[in-house]
């Protein structure tokens, strides 16, 4: 039976997708050719996986705008929040909720960013 592998990608409109993939390149330093792209793989030893999460509300996703928010896995949050800041970027929280870190900021298109390390657990 076929299924399903993986998340392929997140797609949506902004009004000026070169700058908002120059936004991605040089504040969190994901390129690729038709624009940020993250390659999975094993080198961290934890298992990647992506996640499709439903709200029956926009809370979580606010202060985000178009009803969705993009989360990506970073190897360190705190090192990662103290480069975002440094590059002059707010976040909009931080915090550590023992089983990973999160850290949240918006793109220049108000699209809501949590960034998440995953707490590695013993086999």
């Amino acid at each position: 039976m076929a299924k399903v592998t993986g998340l392929g990608g997140v797609f949506y409109v902004v009004e000026d997708p070169a700058a908002t993939r120059a936004w991605y390149r040089d504040t969190l330093g994901i390129d690729g050719e038709y624009g940020p792209q993250l390659n999975w793989s094993e080198e961290t030893g934890d298992k990647p996986y992506s996640l499709i999460s439903n709200f029956t509300d926009d809370e979580y996703i606010k202060p985000g705008k178009g009803g969705f928010m993009i989360n990506l896995r970073v190897d360190d949050c705190d090192g990662m929040v103290a480069q975002l800041r440094d590059k002059g970027i707010e976040v909009l929280g931080h915090v550590d909720e023992g089983y990973g870190k999160f850290a949240w900021i918006l793109d220049p298109d108000g699209v809501k960013i949590e960034l998440w390390e995953q707490v590695q657990t013993p086999d």
